[in-house]
């Protein structure tokens, strides 16, 4: 890595960065929004240049003090990765903290000549690949390339891993039933979601040993399940299983972001904190 990177300026006096990727999703931009109300500049980055242009143009309508800037990057290509890097490194923007948010989210009910290529039995390699790549494969390039200029000039650094609250349970498959199909045509949440959200828990507590003398904390935010217009049936059925008996609504992780990124957390190191409503006590 050190031979594909321009050393960082030691002698700037660096405004404070957070690099957001998946930053076009759900979540992404209001993690974005949680970082620029307590005056943390954003980077923004994800693999749609439309996307990208919109949600700095909404973030900028709010009127927030910090800067908003974008870049193209896909987190499962280490050259992209790697590209922006140098480009920050070029404005003089060092990257303070980190959140590993893209993700592929892939649905239950993937139907294909009439067979659900969500089950287990007819779930491709290929799609496995490629999920694994951008959800798991992804954070921890984004970590290996950003966490280690952050270890480099000794000034400290955040890594924050979004993972979910099936990091720590199992998908209720009940959810996704349909009446009167067989039981090969369940739709079915993917075996890749579960294995990355996982796998991102055990990238945090890597992450969270390896570079303490550096400064550097990681932890994970698992949310449950966000209301986003789903369909009534499912969330009465996923409500039910939880003790607050409703979804999370789409500003409730802001306080979260803001407590993981910042000094009020700063003993703070190798945690998964799960935000569901109780879902998981049960």
């Amino acid at each position: 890595m050190k031979n594909s990177m321009a050393e960082p300026n030691h002698s700037i006096n660096y405004e404070k960065y957070a690099l957001i990727t998946g930053a076009c999703g759900l979540l992404g931009k209001k993690h974005a929004e949680a970082l620029l109300e307590i005056g943390t500049s954003i980077v923004l980055t994800d693999i749609d240049l439309d996307l990208l242009k919109k949600t700095k143009r909404d973030l900028e309508l709010m009127s927030y003090e910090g800067k908003v800037i974008y870049y193209l990057m896909d987190v499962s290509s280490e050259d992209s990765i790697i590209k922006v890097s140098n480009e920050l490194i070029k404005q003089n923007i060092r990257i303070d903290i980190l959140i590993n948010n893209a993700a592929i989210n892939p649905k239950a009910s993937s139907l294909k000549n009439n067979i659900r290529t969500t089950r287990l039995e007819t779930f491709s390699i290929k799609r496995w690949d490629l999920e694994l790549a951008v959800g798991l494969t992804g954070s921890f390039l984004c970590s290996k390339i950003f966490g280690g200029l952050m270890a480099e000039d000794n000034k400290g650094g955040i890594i924050l891993n979004i993972a979910s609250d099936l990091s720590v349970i199992a998908p209720d498959q009940r959810l996704y039933k349909q009446k009167f199909l067989e039981k090969n045509l369940q739709p079915v949440k993917p075996i890749t979601y579960s294995v990355i959200k996982s796998g991102l828990i055990g990238l945090t507590r890597y992450l969270a040993t390896y570079w303490p003398d550096k400064g550097i904390r990681s932890n994970a935010l698992s949310p449950g399940g966000v209301y986003n217009n789903q369909d009534e049936e499912f969330v009465k059925n996923l409500t039910n299983l939880i003790p607050m008996e409703r979804m999370a609504k789409k500003d409730e992780y802001k306080g979260a972001i803001q407590f993981l990124c910042s000094d009020a957390s700063s003993y703070m190191n190798g945690q998964n904190i799960v935000m569901d409503g109780g879902r998981s006590i049960w």
